[in-house]
């Protein structure tokens, strides 16, 4: 576990590199370190942000990097995303996934009903692959996500 002088430091570190090179860098769940570092939030479904409101006053002022993901799991963070109005919804699990085994799966259907309501783009999260992607509905989709299907081997 890294002290929290060295978090910022590695923080830091990650932001310059994104801004170099034109990516966007989200810290998850902290929106003072993710003002600290100027870079964009992600607020996990069901888990309370810490320092939150400094980030959306920020994002309000017109902050450029102050960008706001969401995950999406069902209508409670949909409800969520309704008041806070993020720049994209991570909608998950779209179909089961090893990182969260025994999670129900969204499937085709739930995913593009959820997506639908979502008041920002869509991006499904979750058991996505090559032989998945296809399933969702394209309209709806805004891009795709992956942890596992990335892992070489």
């Amino acid at each position: 576990m890294l002290a929290r002088g060295a978090k910022r430091r590695v923080l830091r570190g990650l932001a310059r590199l994104a801004r170099a090179r034109g990516l966007v860098l989200l810290v998850g769940g902290d929106g003072r370190a993710a003002l600290a570092a100027r870079a964009g939030l992600h607020l996990p479904d069901r888990v309370p942000a810490r320092g939150l409101l400094p980030f959306l006053l920020a994002r309000r002022a017109g902050a450029p990097w102050a960008l706001l993901s969401m995950a999406v799991h069902g209508r409670a963070a949909l409800a969520r995303a309704r008041r806070l109005r993020p720049d994209l919804g991570f909608v998950s699990p779209a179909f089961p996934t090893e990182s969260h085994p025994g999670a129900p799966a969204l499937g085709p259907l739930r995913w593009a009903a959820l997506a639908r309501r979502l008041p920002a783009p869509a991006v499904a999260l979750g058991g996505v692959g090559a032989r998945t992607a296809g399933r969702l509905p394209w309209a709806r989709l805004a891009g795709l996500a992956a942890i596992g299907a990335l892992r070489g081997g």
